[in-house]
């Protein structure tokens, strides 16, 4: 269902999943470089909630989006249009006739609202699980454009998602923080930084914060290791230790860390700093990052890899290539088939530069 370019009237944009900063300049870049053509365009609000309620949190479900709506927002963090996790049309919540809460599948409803709002195409802005979500609905006949967009960079298609290295910036900059008070007082600090399945952020911002172990999901560690490293730095006199931990690290003999029954990972930090305080006898303190990591205004490069981003789905949808993710491949921003671009999830390379890198500084990766 690829419309024809002449055809192209009114298109929407929606922001999906976890927030990421930059999300708001591909919004702007989206709506200018539409105005540009001649179309209109539609915001969603919270995802595809804005469809199926008037009202969303106070505001219209649906809005117009100007380019007097979207002034000076590049480098604003957040999303104007909101964003939720638990918004997926084909496994909706919703509540049954007896009160009790169920799921629904309402992506019909979903793709009949868009052509009752006469939608040539949508932007959905989003990481792995919001465009899997986009695909779907393209196989069902909306016509779709994704964005990518997680501060994990996982995904498999594009160089680089906007947000990742605002992500890492933060976390390095605590790191750098951590490293006065750490040795002061001869703790050791443990920082958990977000990272469920890849450990992108983790190693970046580990070795450019300087520190002394980094722990990711793709090399299962053991704590002897890391109680090893610890006992190291202290025989030569470097009373205290930074560990940074992505969310998702899992020691060699066990499962990850959850922070609760609904499989949300949390806690490997604390896991990490008792294990070290009875080995050792050394404080062992925690710093968990989580949502700050998402926050504030996106960096320069988060800022324009998101407008080139935004101005590259117009583009798509201009010369009718639907279906589609645009995605940094070296210094060029491309189309890539949506199946293609979610069929699998990036992971840190072991063998890369990076990683050798981080083992000749004398970095522990636990293994």
């Amino acid at each position: 269902m690829n419309p024809e370019p002449r055809s192209i009237r009114r298109i929407a944009i929606n922001t999906g999943g976890g927030d990421a900063p930059g999300l708001n300049a591909v919004i702007r870049a989206a709506t200018l470089g539409a105005y540009e053509c001649g179309w209109e365009v539609l915001g969603i609000r919270r995802g595809y909630m804005g469809l199926l309620e008037a009202e969303v949190d106070g505001e219209p479900g649906i809005c117009p989006l100007t380019p007097h709506s979207v002034r000076g927002i590049t480098h604003l963090g957040g999303t104007i249009l909101g964003t939720t996790t638990r918004g997926n049309p084909f496994g909706m919540e919703v509540r049954r006739p007896d009160g009790s809460w169920g799921t629904a599948d309402l992506s019909d409803t979903i793709i009949e609202r868009f052509r009752r709002l006469e939608v040539d195409a949508l932007v959905a802005i989003g990481g792995d699980g919001s465009l899997n979500i986009a695909h779907s609905l393209h196989q069902k006949g909306l016509p779709v454009i994704g964005v990518p967009k997680t501060i994990d960079n996982d995904l498999q298609a594009t160089d680089v998602t906007f947000g990742f290295q605002t992500a890492v910036e933060v976390a390095t900059d605590a790191l750098g923080r951590l490293h006065s008070t750490a040795e002061a007082h001869q703790r050791v600090m443990v920082v958990q930084v977000m990272g469920r399945h890849t450990g992108w952020i983790a190693v970046a911002s580990g070795l450019a914060g300087g520190a002394d172990v980094i722990l990711i999901p793709e090399i299962p560690f053991q704590i002897d290791r890391i109680i090893d490293k610890v006992r190291e730095r202290d025989a030569t006199g470097r009373r205290f230790s930074i560990i940074v931990v992505a969310e998702g690290a899992r020691p060699a003999d066990g499962a990850p860390s959850y922070a609760d029954e609904t499989g949300r990972y949390g806690g490997i930090a604390e896991r990490l700093a008792e294990d070290i305080e009875t080995a050792t006898g050394k404080e062992a303190r925690t710093l968990v990052l989580g949502h700050i990591q998402r926050g504030g205004s996106p960096i320069a490069y988060d800022r324009n890899l998101a407008l080139r981003f935004g101005a590259a789905a117009i583009r798509c949808i201009h010369d009718g290539n639907l279906g589609t993710m645009v995605a940094l491949q070296g210094q060029s921003i491309v189309a890539v088939p949506l199946g293609e671009a979610i069929a699998a999830l990036k992971t840190v390379n072991l063998a890369n530069d990076t990683i050798q890198t981080v083992r000749q500084l004398g970095i522990s990766l636990g293994d």
